[in-house]
């Protein structure tokens, strides 16, 4: 299933995640468990996913504060099945292992500490670990940019190293190109600087990962960096800094330096530019939908969506290798 591309000059708040929701109701919903769903935000967004078609859900919490917010609330979870935890952090160990048993294609955030929840996916026994570095996205809709925009990481890893930053560009490319983006998209590596100086560590990163995409260790996109913010996103700009590439100017995907860097670009693009910002955990052995109290029922809904487009290309792959 793929989204449709954006009409030219279409700039409608709303309307690249409006495409993403749409193609996900198009698939059969995603089997999701939702990791200690106690509050009235995180009931709202499950519902409100499960009534578009668009997930599956199982309540995995303290049954009776469940159903206590759901009636406090008026959301109707008695389609759901509800699976009994006395508290979060039992909530996180019996969802992961759900998982493990093949009850759940993807994993949601309920109200509980993103930490509490990745602790036990990223436990070394019992986990839900792959060989990849696990790494978060934000699918941004920005009115003003003309695509759906990657920002990647700002959430888990906070200062990564090459290894880790080859891991998490090849974690949102594989996103990009299972989901229903696009294909082959535009990564910009990015940096204060569009040149190369050993004053600036994540220049040389920048450029080793596009090395590293040259010889095949990075895979299925186009790699370009290191580029500064303006000469990423705007091609009037990248042109003054006389850069020519496939990337400069209209990156799809932003590869920040570290975490602090992807939050504060993330959350000013929210707060600045009424951008939306759906986000998923990548990496593991499903998709994880990380959502925040903050966040509007659009960008939960998108969130549930993206991750559901990418679980059901996970399950085409594994359908074909078998």
């Amino acid at each position: 299933m793929s989204v449709a591309p954006m009409e030219a000059g279409e700039a409608r708040p709303g309307a690249k995640y409006d495409r993403l929701i749409a193609a996900a109701k198009a698939i059969p919903a995603a089997t999701t468990i939702i990791v200690h769903p106690c509050d009235e935000s995180s009931l709202r967004g499950v519902s409100d996913a499960a009534e578009a078609g668009i997930i599956k859900p199982t309540l995995v919490g303290p049954a009776a504060k469940i159903k206590a917010a759901a009636l406090k609330h008026n959301i109707d979870i008695s389609g759901f099945e509800l699976v009994d935890a006395p508290h979060s952090e039992a909530a996180a160990t019996t969802a992961v292992e759900l998982i493990r048993a093949g009850r759940g294609e993807m994993l949601m955030k309920g109200s509980l500490h993103t930490d509490e929840l990745m602790r036990s996916v990223t436990a070394k026994v019992g986990g839900l670990r792959t060989q990849r570095r696990i790494s978060h996205v934000f699918v941004m809709d920005v009115p003003a940019y003309s695509e759906t925009i990657f920002i990647t990481d700002a959430a888990i890893n906070i200062f990564p190293d090459l290894d880790g930053k080859r891991d998490i560009v090849q974690n949102a490319i594989d996103l990009y190109n299972q989901a229903g983006f696009g294909t082959s998209p535009r990564v910009a590596i990015l940096s204060a600087v569009e040149t190369v100086t050993s004053k600036i560590p994540s220049t040389i990163e920048a450029a080793a990962l596009c090395k590293m995409a040259d010889r095949g260790q990075i895979t299925g996109g186009f790699l370009d960096g290191p580029l500064a913010f303006d000469n990423a996103v705007d091609r009037e700009a990248a042109r003054i800094k006389g850069i020519k590439s496939e990337v400069a100017g209209r990156a799809q995907i932003l590869v920040v330096p570290d975490l602090e860097a992807g939050n504060m670009l993330a959350k000013n693009l929210t707060y600045f530019a009424k951008a939306d910002g759906a986000g998923i955990v990548l990496g593991a052995r499903v998709p994880i939908v990380l959502t925040s109290r903050a966040d509007s029922p659009r960008a939960r809904m998108a969130s549930c969506a993206v991750a559901t487009l990418y679980a059901a290309a996970r399950r085409r792959a594994q359908t074909i290798a078998a």
